[in-house]
């Protein structure tokens, strides 16, 4: 019982997992600047994401450009591009197969049947997780290196936007649920072997002497 409701707490880890992998791919606020100039009336906040780039005036007007070049783009990008779609379906089939493994589900058949799918998408968790950690890493260290950089003018650094913590904390959720998923099937698995009832061999000589001996009554 403590298994399944520890399956069914990193079941919801990763379904807040998912949600923020794919609100956070999809989100413009991967860095921010906010220039606010010498009037208020006038300040703006430009947004760059992974697909658009997003610019938010004080007046109320809001405005995005997709970004349909994908050559032109940083390698930073693209490869962030690549990693958080590869995380978002990754995600997406650990919770289909999770949902099949799980205990407190009647679906997936004999309990090793399930116990192996429960770990298929715990393995799913954890490298969408992996996947998950690696752009935005990544990508907050291109942030921090153009900010330190002196020879960059100001209006041209950008800080960490929402997208990025969204993403980090995702990634943090799958990782944790795909552990949790994959050390309770190993759990179960390794007493099942442990504690496999002993069956008693006897030698052949005492099997054979106790048939004499049921004979001799016989007679």
């Amino acid at each position: 019982m403590a298994s399944a409701s520890l399956q069914f707490f990193a079941f919801i880890l990763a379904l807040f997992g998912v949600f923020g992998d794919i609100t956070a791919t999809l989100l413009p606020n991967w860095k921010v600047n906010a220039d606010v100039g010498s009037n208020i009336i006038t300040a703006i906040t430009q947004m760059q994401g992974l697909w658009m780039d997003c610019t938010w005036y004080s007046t109320g007007m809001f405005s995005c450009t997709l970004k349909y070049s994908v050559l032109s783009l940083p390698v930073y990008i693209q490869a962030a591009r690549t990693t958080m779609v590869l995380s978002c379906i990754l995600s997406a089939f650990g919770i289909c197969i999770t949902t099949v493994g799980m205990k407190c589900t009647k679906l997936g058949g004999d309990p090793d049947s399930k116990s192996h799918a429960c770990f298929a998408g715990g393995v799913c968790f954890i490298l969408a997780g992996i996947f998950g950690l690696v752009p935005t890493s990544w990508y907050t260290r291109e942030i921090i290196s153009n900010f330190l950089d002196q020879t960059i003018p100001e209006s041209s650094k950008h800080e960490p936007g929402g997208a990025v913590y969204t993403g980090f904390i995702s990634a943090a959720f799958l990782l944790i649920a795909g552990v949790i998923f994959c050390t309770s099937c190993f759990k179960k698995q390794q007493g099942a072997w442990i504690y496999r009832p002993k069956q008693h061999h006897f030698p052949p000589t005492e099997q054979e002497s106790n048939a004499g001996y049921n004979l001799k009554d016989y007679v």
